[in-house]
């Protein structure tokens, strides 16, 4: 199973027999919100996800990758963030040189307490998911698998922009996490730190020298229709106390249909990065489907991956609970 992401088909029979607390109507959230958090707009969320997917596949080495960045950053700044990007050449697990980007924006920079926020906006260069051999080596929308956590964040900084939380907040937009080793030449060449490429760089190297934050929240394929957030091993293991947070604010809206109160498979993904280089205790909310072998949607990393999986209830669900989340949190 490449990408490393690897959900164990055992815990399936664990999953099926927990419960699923808390869901309720989304709408509730309106009503059950905390008075001091803003709303979050699914409708201007989908939007900056379809804007992303509107410039092709974003693979590092191409144009639709170079405008792609340029419009994150752009509207970072439009957002009022302050803004870092991080230049780097990346070296792809078959030897190509790879000129990224990993795009920050923070909020409230002089706070002493923050929080981290990011996704991958990158996309898979190879549909090696696919079911005809013919179609393996090209690349993929990747509406989910990257435009999806990109766009909620995207809305999050909008609506810091409009009013800003009293923590500060640094969102990070990781470049080349989905360059690693695909299913067609796993056998010969697989590595996993062949993925993740740009929050490697970062773990080593900061925007920041001896950045710090409070903890982090991973967004990964968060848009789809139905989707199931299981609680993560990795987050499990290094952030339980905010997987709790984040699961408990997302039942206390009304969305524990989305954030099921049971324990996922392991992956390999940005957070464990983040957590192993910067110390930073680091959840992923990534969708899990145990109809698949591989832990994933049908759609996952194939020519299917395109806006007609996005799900605006979805997108409502992740953004507002973790703006919740946020802005309870109290300023150092």
């Amino acid at each position: 199973m490449n990408k490393a992401k690897v959900f164990p088909v055992i815990l399936a029979c664990i999953l099926l027999s927990c419960g699923n607390k808390g869901a309720g109507d989304p709408l509730a959230v309106t009503n059950n919100q905390s008075g001091t958090t803003p709303g979050f707009n699914a409708d201007s969320a989908y939007a900056y996800i379809e804007k992303q997917v509107n410039f092709g596949p974003r693979v590092p080495n191409t144009k639709e990758h170079q405008l792609c960045g340029d419009y994150l950053i752009s509207e970072l700044k439009r957002f009022a963030a302050e803004v870092y990007v991080q230049e780097m050449t990346l070296a792809a697990y078959n030897g190509a040189k790879l000129p990224c980007r990993n795009i920050i924006g923070s909020y409230n920079p002089d706070k002493k307490k923050r929080i981290l926020l990011f996704a991958h906006w990158d996309t898979r260069p190879y549909a090696d998911q696919e079911a005809d051999p013919a179609k393996r080596h090209t690349p993929i929308d990747g509406a989910d698998d990257g435009a999806s956590g990109v766009g909620v964040l995207l809305e999050i900084a909008r609506q810091f922009s409009l009013q800003a939380p009293e923590a500060g907040v640094d969102i990070i937009f990781f470049d080349a996490e989905d360059y690693g080793v695909p299913e067609f030449e796993k056998a010969v060449n697989y590595t996993p730190n062949s993925w993740c490429l740009g929050s490697q760089f970062w773990a080593k190297n900061p925007h920041k020298p001896g950045y710090r934050a409070e903890y982090g929240i991973l967004f990964d394929m968060v848009g789809a229709r139905h989707a199931s957030f299981y609680k993560e091993h990795t987050s499990m293991r290094y952030a339980a106390r905010i997987v709790e947070k984040v699961w408990s604010a997302a039942r206390d809206l009304g969305y524990g249909k989305f954030f099921i109160n049971a324990n996922g498979g392991g992956v390999l993904d940005d957070h464990q990065f983040v957590i192993e280089g910067r110390g930073i205790p680091s959840i992923d909310i990534i969708n899990y489907d145990m109809e698949n072998a591989h832990g994933f949607a049908d759609y996952w990393h194939t020519h299917k991956d395109t806006m007609d999986n996005i799900d605006k209830e979805t997108l409502k669900g992740v953004g507002q609970t973790v703006l919740e989340v946020i802005y309870k949190e109290q300023a150092l």
